[in-house]
């Protein structure tokens, strides 16, 4: 794996937030990951009129880790999320869940406190081993 470039991250993160359709909230949120195949991939927040079908930019994001000729199981390494003025944004737990499932527990994601691995923002997390391992 080839370092991180974290300030690559932040801009490109910003500048998918830039297209971000947040008419509602008026709060555009951009996200950029660094797949395990070395793709850097972007998402951004599309909001609807009906608030509950809103689609988080983690969610355009991890949308993007599956399009075109991807690997068989893709995974993310690392991830930032900002707000308008490009600053860190922390994902809430319902993407942060998202991220488990397509990076793990070791991903990296950069935070107002630093970069650290999703274990630690996510502790005991539920994973699809759970649903075989309890089943």
């Amino acid at each position: 794996m080839t370092k991180i470039d974290w300030p690559v991250l932040r801009a490109s993160a910003r500048t998918a937030m830039e297209r971000a359709y947040a008419p509602y909230s008026g709060f555009p949120v951009g996200a950029a990951g660094l797949a395990a195949d070395g793709r850097v991939l972007t998402g951004c927040n599309v909001e609807n009129a009906c608030y509950g079908v809103g689609l988080c930019a983690e969610c355009s994001l991890v949308s993007a880790l599956f399009d075109g000729d991807v690997p068989e199981s893709p995974r993310l390494v690392a991830v930032a999320v900002v707000d308008r003025n490009g600053d860190p944004l922390m994902p809430c737990g319902r993407c942060r869940q998202l991220l488990w499932e397509h990076g793990g527990p070791g991903m990296l994601l950069e935070t107002v406190r630093g970069v650290r691995p999703l274990a630690e923002l996510l502790p005991d997390a539920f994973g699809p081993a759970d649903l075989t391992d309890r089943a």
